[in-house]
């Protein structure tokens, strides 16, 4: 069983993993062309709520079951969450 410290280190231990949920929920949100306030209600949240789950540097984490609601709600598997999303490189001629 690898130590905590070696799991940090690890090459698939990603630390800004909750940064990478933020912007995907926002981008997924955005994508299907819902509302902020369109969702905070259908979660009932608050939009600030949702607003922090958005940003961030929120220091709060969000719930596994609230990760869940915004995946059902938005028609976007969960892992679609977790995944980088790679910056288009510009071509410069």
């Amino acid at each position: 069983m690898k130590q905590n410290a070696d799991f940090i280190e690890d090459e698939n231990f990603n630390e800004n993993v909750k940064a990478i949920i933020c912007q995907n929920i926002k981008r997924y949100r955005k994508e299907k062309g819902v509302r902020l306030m369109e969702l905070a209600e259908k979660l009932d949240l608050s939009v600030n709520h949702l607003k922090r789950i958005e940003s961030e540097n929120d220091r709060n984490n969000i719930s596994l079951i609230t990760l869940y609601k915004i995946s059902i709600l938005l028609d976007v598997r969960v892992d679609k969450f977790f995944e980088e999303v790679q910056k288009p490189v510009s071509s410069k001629k």
